[in-house]
């Protein structure tokens, strides 16, 4: 393949929102993927953290404080059970499509392997199974919400 063409091709994708373009031309075969950023997630956690030690040790105190009792309400504010957890930042969807029946409901029983809900992360919609048998005991995300890594969706009894 001509070295021009494939700089066009690289320019291409690199501009374009497509993430991988395969091409097959006589006995070549040329496959471009576009790298996706990095995924910042614990960097603003991060800067949190650091904004109160940067402080006086006055104020950092009651700054530790408040956070482990602020987690310790979230964590209170679940229903018991055993939490389903996103494995991906992304876009939560209950259904596969607009307007249809969602995956499931609260009081709905759900085998191990049984689609919960949709993540869309990097425009792909990955599945996501329960990992536990049971009743859907509580859905604790919105459709169309975004939800972080590790963010609780849904309570399993």
């Amino acid at each position: 393949m001509d070295l021009r063409k494939l700089k066009t091709l690289i320019d291409l994708v690199s501009e374009s929102g497509i993430s991988e373009l395969e091409i097959t031309e006589g006995d070549g075969k040329v496959r471009i993927v576009k790298n996706p950023p990095p995924v910042l997630a614990p960097a603003p956690m991060q800067a949190a953290v650091a904004a109160p030690v940067a402080a006086p040790p006055a104020a950092a105190a009651p700054a530790a404080t408040v956070a482990p009792a602020a987690a310790a309400e979230a964590a209170a504010a679940l229903p018991a059970g055993h939490i389903v957890k996103s494995p991906m930042v992304g876009t939560f969807y209950r259904a596969p499509q607009p307007g249809a029946e969602p995956f499931t409901k609260v009081g709905a029983t759900v085998k191990v392997g049984d689609t919960v809900c949709l993540i869309e992360a990097m425009k792909l919609l990955n599945e996501i199974e329960a990992d536990k048998a049971g009743v859907i005991k509580a859905i604790l995300v919105e459709n169309g919400q975004p939800v972080e890594y590790g963010q609780p969706l849904f309570v399993i009894e």
